[in-house]
């Protein structure tokens, strides 16, 4: 064999071989990486929503983890609840915004669901329910619109009784 037959045969072996093996690596470590960002993502929500926990334990005040209306609200615990409502709206919204899709692998679609649990859970809360339509003002129109069905989801005979948000305001 001459040493240009050996070269052509190298060729033939990286080109037959090699190629398709850098080609599956590149691609299996893409798909590595995408995981990666999306678990990070996943983590930064996780940690947002852990922050806003701690807001709701250093209100207790407002029984915001309870599911009964919280009764005589003074001024000022009222403008806080809204302003604990506001900062949960805007960790959802987020949340929806970077973790939500159409269409989602299955462990996406497993961290999407942790969402969606904690949206319905506050959506059962008849304080936050009564208070979400003017909540979603100015919000991503998506967001409010899927908010929404899972409000009406888990509340439909109550939402025919409460306010609407002109008459929050």
């Amino acid at each position: 064999m001459t040493a240009l037959e050996y070269w052509e045969l190298a060729s033939y072996i990286v080109t037959v071989i090699g190629l398709p093996f850098a080609i599956t690596i590149f691609v299996y470590q893409q798909r590595r990486e995408r995981d990666n960002e999306e678990e990070e993502e996943y983590q930064l929500l996780a940690n947002a929503y852990n922050e806003f926990l701690k807001v709701v334990l250093t209100n207790t005040d407002l029984h915001l983890r309870s599911n009964t209306p919280t009764p005589d609200l003074t001024v000022e615990q009222e403008e806080r609840m809204l302003f604990v409502f506001d900062m949960l709206i805007s960790v959802f919204e987020r949340a929806y915004l970077v973790a939500y899709a159409s269409d989602m692998s299955p462990a996406r679609k497993r961290r999407w669901n942790s969402w969606e649990d904690y949206m319905l859970e506050w959506c059962q809360r008849d304080d936050f329910a009564v208070r979400l339509p003017a909540l979603l003002r100015g919000e991503d129109e998506e967001f409010a619109a899927y908010i929404r069905g899972l409000a009406e989801r888990v509340r439909p005979l109550a939402n025919e009784k409460l306010p609407t948000s002109s008459s929050l305001s």
